[in-house]
């Protein structure tokens, strides 16, 4: 009856799951959802402390948030709640304007979130090149670690700075008042999350590391700060519902970081969105994604909570954990709420430290450093971006990088556009070198599909790839991706081929280039995209490319399977 009332494309993917839904299911939600919720709970209460605040603000934004988004979002097992793209930003927001300034400002990115995604604007943040995403989130990185130094070694330190220059240089004056004891449980702590992770997955490393570090500070009396000595607790009990305070005085201030707030929540839940959907063999939908996601960080702040977006780290091990539906990560929620109202008082021995160690992993983690190397090998245009939008993120304001990330988006796309267009003389020598390109005289034989690229295939319009992938178990051994008419290729572009490479290596399949032009034949060379798919299997023309495909196919060890795929 649902369906007959509203588009199924505008219903939460909670509502479709429910279809099957089945006690089958129930149990592997339920497990997931109590396993994700333990490994919430310090990192809720990590990124509130980080970001200036309480941390019970952090466990009330998990709930709220993570029971809402689950509830009304567009991902089958996406995670919400707190995550540390939001510390620096959330953290100048209160320095700045007070806590009801957060509130607001956290209303205000909600509302633009849902007009978002009603508007059909969830594919727009598809328009922000890799560049500069990653610049933003090395930066980000780079922030958090710096915020977590003091609480790292128990330095004194009355006020840590919000400028990153006079952080670091008040941090190295009060370096001399280290305190063995914190560093010691910090640096256990690191050590135990890259155990926990080298010996497997599944096991939450960060409830591991909580335990322990918490055990050891209440039976040997540590000389460490805790949440109880710096907060006083946590209070028990359920969350109280309470109206922010709506000041008129604040909302010419707020509109920029309310629109920073905004976008990377998009960016980040629609990221670990297509994480998700990888792992999970599943599609979200980007529009009601958002619109959960709005309408999550609207609400958040009438429970004392923060900005909250998808968690990749938390959907992760939502997934691992076996979850089945959205159902896991309501139980999530639910699980966070019992710890509240059962357990408050044990989480006042939580030290300072571990939270600390386990934010300094965090940040290394969504640091994505491993992009950087591919990234210098890309052109001088998209180093420069990258190192921008990274400089302005650590030394000026997430606000500015993030216009100035926009602003350089927008003069790049024009630039690439304009850079292919061309004007050049028909000549007898033109026609006959295209004969080996075209299609029309060539039989496709059974055992190959071609798709091709026509156009600038820049960010923005890397989505489109996705057709290549979306019945893959109906594809032939061999893809052939056809580039003749790919007039420019930029580092988001071929980011979205070699993610299309991997998908069908995985399934045992072979991709082969052909036909590419000057610019993107010079950017895959740079960026070695040869050891993705093979040298031999970038070819000048189409011609070859089919010849190519029969090796390939002569090749095959058994039906179905490529070998060297």
């Amino acid at each position: 009856m649902v369906v007959t009332f509203f588009n199924e494309n505008w219903l939460p993917k909670s509502v479709l799951c429910l279809r099957d839904y089945n006690r089958h299911k129930l149990l592997h939600d339920t497990v997931a959802g109590v396993t994700v919720g333990l490994v919430a709970l310090p990192l809720a209460m990590a990124f509130a402390i980080a970001s200036g605040l309480t941390p019970q603000a952090g466990i009330y934004c998990a709930i709220v948030t993570g029971f809402l988004i689950s509830a009304l979002g567009g991902s089958k097992t996406q995670i919400g709640g707190p995550t540390g793209a939001f510390v620096v930003v959330v953290a100048g927001i209160v320095a700045a304007h007070g806590v009801d300034g957060l509130f607001m400002c956290t209303v205000m990115a909600g509302v633009l979130l849902v007009v978002m995604g009603v508007t059909g604007l969830g594919t727009a943040v598809k328009f922000i090149p890799r560049p500069v995403v990653i610049g933003f989130t090395n930066g980000i990185a780079v922030l958090i670690a710096s915020t977590q130094v003091k609480d790292f070694f128990g330095l004194h330190l009355e006020k840590v700075p919000g400028v990153f220059w006079l952080r670091m240089e008040a941090l190295a004056a009060a370096f001399h008042t280290l305190s063995f004891p914190a560093t010691i449980l910090a640096v256990s702590t690191v050590l135990i999350l890259i155990g926990c992770r080298s010996v497997s997955a599944r096991i939450p490393g960060p409830i591991v590391a909580l335990i322990l570090a918490t055990v050891a500070v209440y039976f040997f009396r540590l000389p460490v700060e805790t949440i109880g000595s710096k907060f006083g607790g946590i209070p028990g009990g359920l969350p109280h519902m309470q109206i922010p305070k709506f000041r008129s005085d604040l909302i010419h201030g707020l509109l920029g970081p309310a629109f920073t707030v905004a976008m990377l929540g998009a960016i980040e839940s629609l990221m670990s969105a297509v994480v998700s959907d990888r792992m999970s063999n599943d599609r979200h939908n980007p529009n009601v994604e958002l619109v959960g996601q709005g309408v999550a960080n609207i609400f958040s702040p009438m429970f004392g909570g923060l900005p909250a977006t998808g968690a990749i780290a938390r959907t992760a091990t939502n997934i691992r954990s076996g979850a089945q539906s959205p159902v896991a990560g309501m139980i999530h929620a639910l699980t966070l709420l019992c710890i509240l109202l059962f357990a408050a008082p044990l989480v006042s021995y939580v030290p300072m430290a571990t939270l600390a160690g386990i934010l300094m992993v965090v940040s290394y983690n969504m640091g994505e450093w491993r992009e950087i190397p591919q990234l210098l090998k890309l052109t001088k245009t998209d180093i420069s971006i990258w190192l921008v939008t990274f400089a302005l993120t650590v030394f000026a304001d997430l606000t500015v990088a993030v216009e100035a990330g926009m602003i350089l988006a927008a003069l790049l796309f024009i630039s690439r556009v304009a850079a292919t267009t061309t004007v050049s003389q028909v000549t007898e020598d033109y026609v006959e070198d295209g004969r080996v390109h075209i299609l029309q005289d060539k039989e496709i034989p059974y055992y190959a599909t071609i798709f091709r690229i026509h156009g600038p295939f820049l960010f923005g319009a890397t989505d489109k790839l996705s057709v290549v992938t979306e019945n893959m178990h109906k594809l032939p051994p061999v893809v052939i991706l056809r580039l003749r008419n790919m007039t420019a290729l930029d580092a988001t572009g071929l980011f979205a081929i070699e993610e299309v490479a991997k998908q069908l290596h995985a399934s045992k399949r072979m991709l082969i280039l052909c036909g590419a032009r000057e610019q993107p034949s010079k950017l895959m060379h740079q960026a070695e995209f040869e050891d993705v798919v093979g040298k031999e299997n970038i070819c000048d023309n189409v011609q070859e490319a089919l010849q190519r495909a029969e090796e390939v196919f002569e090749g095959m060890e058994a039906p179905g399977l490529v070998a060297g795929a």
